[in-house]
């Protein structure tokens, strides 16, 4: 633990907001985060976020709700990165920005696996390996084990890292939730394969074909994004990743703002009930056009 009365006075209360660097007294990111990027980040986030909390109370869907929530777990880190950039040394600053940004993917995960589910349940249950019930048990389960297992991380890293002890075991037990999850993500990446491969037998309505494009460009982003995080991590805290926030804004903030404004315009909450019904006479003519061959 470091000694507070060793610290330069205008950073001993981590609260501060010293702006100037102190020789000898790196800041908490080693950089100074971008303002700029900050702004355009926090903005990013807030539309999704109001975009999707407006369809959450309108159509009362789950994958609005998680997607709003996600948008504003994104938005809360990275208004304290805009903090941070004001005031470098504040580590309720980096605190925050931490144990967000670590854990609001695995909300945007859950809303696809959800959607998956809206699928199976809309066009039929011989589409899918599991059932829709069983995703949700499933892969909801596992990605409230990575969520806790990532904040977790981050606030022990976080803190040993503000009070300069090791970082090594919070940033391991991080790292951890982030394998966990991509391996999650791996396994519903196959299952979401083979329900294509099943549609392309059994058929499914055309409506559907622009969300699923968007269900895989976000998991991709998302995928991406997620192995970036555990080689910065995996690097640590001096590593060359975590050192250069062009790369956290290029690997983690862009891609966390396409696997969520997607849905924006391909809204599973506007699209999967409107064609509810055609995709029930669809199944029922396709199954009795094969009960006839």
């Amino acid at each position: 633990m470091v000694d507070q009365n060793l610290l330069p006075e205008a950073i001993r209360d981590a609260n501060n907001c010293q702006k100037d660097p102190i020789p000898g007294f790196d800041f908490a990111y080693g950089y100074r985060p971008s303002l700029a990027a900050g702004v355009i980040f926090c903005a990013l986030f807030g539309i999704a976020f109001f975009g999707h909390a407006f369809q959450t109370i309108r159509l009362r869907r789950w994958t609005s709700a998680l997607l709003a929530i996600g948008a504003l777990t994104e938005l809360i880190g990275w208004a304290g990165r805009t903090w941070s950039s004001e005031c470098p040394y504040n580590q309720n600053a980096f605190l925050m920005q931490i144990t967000t940004l670590i854990i609001g993917p695995v909300f945007f995960t859950a809303a696809l696996y959800v959607l998956l589910g809206m699928f199976i349940n809309v066009l039929g249950r011989e589409y899918s390996l599991l059932s829709a019930r069983m995703y949700s048990i499933v892969f909801v389960t596992c990605d409230t084990v990575s969520l806790v297992v990532q904040a977790v991380g981050g606030a022990m890293a976080s803190t040993a890292s503000g009070s300069g002890n090791d970082t090594k075991l919070g940033t391991n037990i991080m790292v951890t939730g982030v394998l966990f999850q991509l391996a999650a993500m791996i396994v519903f990446t196959l299952l979401t394969l083979d329900f294509l491969r099943r549609s392309s037998k059994l058929g499914m309505p055309q409506e559907y074909n622009k969300i699923l494009v968007a269900l895989f460009i976000s998991l991709a982003a998302i995928f991406a994004r997620s192995i970036f995080r555990a080689v910065e991590l995996i690097e640590g805290w001096n590593g060359y990743l975590m050192m250069h926030e062009a790369y956290f804004i290029a690997l983690d903030g862009s891609l966390m703002v396409l696997a969520v404004l997607i849905f924006l315009p391909f809204d599973p909450a506007r699209k999967v009930p409107k064609v509810y019904s055609v995709a029930k006479e669809d199944v029922a003519e396709l199954s009795e056009y094969s009960a006839t061959v």
